[in-house]
């Protein structure tokens, strides 16, 4: 109950905002918008109500949502253009670019808000910058050699370091190499070599190699001001942007198997877990990191997201006129079929991982 109860929540609110920055784009320039829908409403399932001309709904079905646009070949396929001025394809290219495109731009500012909430209310952690121990892994080199949380590293390999960027720079040039460590225990020197394990990477840097031994330095919390919660907030969205760049990337390029990727259940079980552990906090995190990948994958240039309705809108803007119906219709649909051949992929992963 928990984790669809979360999944309701985060993906609601994610969703949410992203129909709603179409629909304010396009009452901002004029244009009709004839549903604003909340999940989807199969077979007429859901609660709908009608105000100054908009249908306004809840779906059942809390898989997603959708804005209705008057005059916007979506998936309804509905090709009904009656040529008056509040429809979508009446507008100039840089209207059309801003109503498809303010979905994706109010995921990242609530991305920018949430992580910037989060940060002014947990604070910065800084690590420490002297060479003492904060954290040993359990079953790491670090373990099996008896360093311990506040021992103070004092040289490595006869290299004195002065602070805990010389041990990171030490230790990450020499993956799987014997070193040498000298350290202060309780006012004791004690000396010991150690041989470094690579440090885990990610698919697409596994060509870095870069040494570790399991430990972590310590950290000072202070509070954040609202410039800095707001530069961080910034940071995180930008970090999280790139990853999901890189994850994209290594799944086209086969560096990550089309098996990993997950849909609907396995959001639902991740939100879950992290609920119960962390609660609305970690939830809130969780809430901004999907933002930000919905935010993404919908600007890709893809027939049925809204990067496809802006590819579009740009070539019509570059040939200075409409393209014919016959091929906005054939486009929209091998774009969603191919949207369904990867849902249809990534509910098969998610049901395989409840059957395990």
């Amino acid at each position: 109950m928990i984790s669809i109860l979360s999944f309701i929540l985060v993906i609601g609110v994610v969703v949410f905002l992203h129909e709603l920055g179409h629909f304010l784009a396009a009452k901002s320039v004029g244009v009709r918008v004839e549903k604003f829908y909340i999940g989807f409403n199969f077979f007429g399932l859901g609660l709908k109500k009608e105000y100054k001309g908009t249908e306004y709904g809840i779906g059942l079905f809390p898989l997603g949502g959708y804005v209705k646009v008057a005059g916007v070949l979506d998936e309804s396929m509905d090709t009904k253009y009656t040529g008056a001025s509040d429809e979508f394809h009446s507008k100039n290219t840089l209207q059309k670019v801003w109503i498809m495109s303010a979905g994706v731009l109010m995921n990242f500012v609530l991305a920018i808000l949430l992580f910037s909430y989060l940060t002014y209310h947990n604070g910065i952690s800084e690590p420490d910058p002297q060479s003492i121990i904060g954290q040993v892994m359990p079953d790491s080199p670090a373990d099996s050699l008896g360093l311990m949380s506040g021992d103070q590293i004092l040289s490595i390999n006869g290299i004195k370091v002065l602070n805990w960027q010389g041990i990171v720079q030490e230790i990450h040039s020499r993956p799987e190499e014997l070193i040498n460590i000298s350290w202060k225990h309780e006012g004791y020197i004690l000396t010991d070599s150690v041989r470094t394990m690579l440090a885990n990477q990610l698919p697409w840097d596994e060509h870095i190699k870069q040494g570790m031994i399991g430990i972590a330095s310590m950290y000072n919390n202070r509070d954040a001001t609202i410039m800095e919660s707001f530069s961080k907030g910034y940071q995180q969205t930008y970090f999280w942007l790139k990853y999901t760049c890189k994850s994209l990337t290594a799944l086209i390029s086969g560096d990550v198997s089309i098996k990993d990727m997950g849909g609907p259940v396995m959001i639902a079980s991740i939100a879950g877990k992290v609920a119960s552990s962390g609660g609305i906090i970690a939830l809130i995190n969780l809430m901004a990191i999907i933002s930000v990948n919905l935010g993404l994958l919908n600007i890709l240039p893809i027939p049925g997201l809204d990067g496809g309705h802006v590819l579009i809108a740009l070539i019509e803007g570059g040939i200075r006129r409409e393209l014919p119906l016959k091929i906005k219709l054939a486009i929209q649909q091998a774009g969603m079929l191919l949207l369904l051949i990867l849902f249809f992929i990534i509910m098969v992963n998610d049901i395989q991982r409840l059957l395990q």
